[in-house]
């Protein structure tokens, strides 16, 4: 049985001031959790509020522990119904989230089998796009940036637009026309507005920027407004893509209905977990539709070897290098894939405890 569930929240600076097409920021805060039964620990993280750290130690712990370990179906129900009146739209997701993907690599442990062979792996290599390209970055940043993914192989490059809630067009075009002349023309082109443009602007700005062959056009208008969404998708080449801000299978369901994407999105740590994650993957299935993993790249990594219709998953900058600083074991990118380890149990990841202690909140 599950003996006991530790939650601990860290703040990690950036390496650089951030900021998209509709907020900034210095530091980023994970939450990250352990479920312990007998001599095994599983670990999973969220990155949000330090807030749903509170509800996992006041709510989620106690309702979890000395549940059976693979029982994660059925702990899974138990937690979203404990929440009821914690809406899972928010800190409640988190929580959520962060306790599935530990229950999941706890599973996977205790069986002594990888995380995405216990979930059913169609793949040994996860496609994966370099991501960040921050509208505060300035061009020798971007350059670095740039050069670096570059290294590493990565096919497809994602920056930030929308500046200012579309109000620094100009700068987003010269930032898009020097990123295609930095990578050249074999390198695919993915931008993201972060909801910070109206709909016919998104249509304006694609077909300036028609000769840089963009291919990926994330949230051009708010995620909330799926007939824009669908307006903006009707009009340009690119593909239109969101649903980094689900948090339940409603939401993906309405968004596929709505044709308002040609992609999906979705979130481990936000969505409800590897758990709900499979279903939405299933519901994009279903509209035909292939689904990528927003940001957190080693939550995904094992969940979309065994998703048949995953498009790639993220690479985010911060999230990368939050990982990176805090676990031994983590994922390297070549190619433009990551290979998953079949020797490793769970997701793979061990802690690095004195490393993260450093940026631990009181």
């Amino acid at each position: 049985m599950i003996s006991s569930v530790d939650v601990s929240v860290y703040t990690v600076p950036t390496d650089a001031p951030e900021g998209d097409g509709t907020l900034a920021w210095d530091s980023t805060t994970m939450v990250l959790v352990r479920v312990h039964a007998g001599e095994a620990v599983g670990t999973g993280w969220t990155y949000g509020s330090a807030a749903s750290a509170t509800l996992i130690r006041d709510t989620l712990a106690g309702l979890v522990t000395g549940r059976d370990p693979m029982d994660i179906g059925g702990t899974w129900q138990a937690m979203v119904r404990a929440v009821r009146n914690d809406p899972r739209q928010g800190v409640a997701g988190y929580a959520i989230s962060a306790v599935d993907a530990a229950l999941w690599d706890l599973k996977a442990r205790l069986l002594g089998l990888p995380l995405h062979r216990l979930l059913g792996a169609v793949r040994d290599d996860v496609p994966v796009y370099g991501s960040g390209g921050f509208t505060t970055y300035s061009h020798s940043q971007l350059e670095a940036q740039l050069a670096d993914w570059l290294d590493h192989g990565f096919s497809s490059i994602k920056i930030k637009i929308g500046e200012s809630f579309g109000t620094r067009v100009d700068r987003d075009l010269e930032r898009m026309t020097a990123t295609r002349h930095l990578i050249g023309d074999d390198i695919e082109l993915f931008v993201d507005a972060n909801g910070g443009y109206q709909r016919k602007q998104a249509i304006r700005v694609m077909r300036a920027a028609r000769d840089l062959d963009i291919t990926w056009f994330e949230e051009p208008v708010s995620s909330d407004d799926l007939e824009g969404l669908r307006e903006v998708r009707d009009a340009v080449d690119a593909d239109v893509t969101a649903g980094e801000y689900g948090y339940d299978l409603a939401y993906f369901a309405r968004m596929c209905a709505a044709g308002a994407v040609d992609c999906l999105q979705a979130d481990v740590s936000r969505c409800g977990g590897i758990t709900e994650w499979l279903r939405v993957a299933a519901v994009a299935a279903a509209h035909n539709l292939q689904i990528s993993g927003h940001c957190g790249p080693h939550l995904h990594a094992h969940v979309a070897a065994a998703t048949p219709n995953l498009r790639h998953i993220e690479w985010f900058h911060d999230h990368t290098r939050i990982e990176t600083l805090f676990f031994d074991g983590v994922l390297k990118p070549a190619g433009g894939i990551v290979r998953l380890d079949d020797t490793a149990p769970g997701h793979g990841l061990t802690l690095r405890e004195p490393d993260a202690a450093r940026f631990l909140q009181g």
